[in-house]
């Protein structure tokens, strides 16, 4: 079988990318500061964040601490900090330490409500699409995807869970940006041959199951 080769220098072309794909991997993710964070554009900012969520994860998971517990404990160490440095101080020559004012306007407030407002309807309407069966693949596709997350959550607790997918998000955005050639064809074939699948279990089951025709619907009537 012949090796495929990519040329890691070239970025592969809109008809190689799965599903025809146009638009680049940090433009599809927001192209703003958390997209550059998902990239390990900053490297040292992004393992960083890593290594602070699997911190906590070990602390909560690992060492189960609780969370009351740990939050008590910070407050108890950074009281402790200040109180050290604003005594010491004047003696170094040093100004004591200033908290910060944290300001926001009535209009950042407002634009933030807004904003989660409308993601909120649009979520609410695309959940509500899906359950009234508009699209039966999609229907049958969530129903399959919350039935495989409710075994998921079975097997292992929520926290573990959310850190496992803090580490796909974290890191295979990244690695597909990397060997976006090879997992584009990958995902096509496979996609081509679930398509197959689909069209096998419609033309056998689906287009078996009685629907009520429009006709037989007005003669009722």
């Amino acid at each position: 079988m012949p090796k495929l080769i990519y040329d890691t220098n070239e970025p592969p072309s809109s008809s190689s990318r799965f599903h025809g794909r146009q638009r680049s991997l940090e433009s599809l993710l927001g192209g703003g500061r958390v997209a550059r964070i998902l990239l390990w554009r900053n490297k040292q900012l992004s393992a960083g964040i890593l290594a602070g969520v699997t911190l906590i994860w070990v602390l909560f998971e690992v060492v189960e601490y609780h969370f009351l517990t740990l939050l008590c404990h910070l407050f108890i160490i950074t009281m402790l900090i200040i109180f050290i440095w604003s005594n010491a101080a004047p003696l170094f020559d040093r100004e004591p330490p200033r908290i910060p004012d944290i300001i926001l306007s009535e209009s950042t407030f407002r634009d933030m409500a807004l904003s989660f407002h409308a993601r909120f309807n649009q979520f609410m309407s695309i959940l509500h699409d899906i359950a009234c069966g508009k699209d039966l693949k999609m229907f049958l596709l969530a129903i399959l995807s919350l039935w495989i997350i409710s075994v998921i959550g079975s097997c292992c607790s929520a926290l573990n869970l959310l850190y496992f997918g803090f580490l796909c998000l974290h890191t295979l955005p990244a690695l597909y940006e990397q060997y976006e050639g090879e997992v584009d064809h990958i995902a096509s074939k496979g996609s081509q041959d679930l398509k197959k699948i689909y069209n096998k279990f419609d033309t056998k089951v689906l287009d078996k199951i009685p629907r009520a025709s429009k006709d037989k619907s007005k003669k009722v009537k």
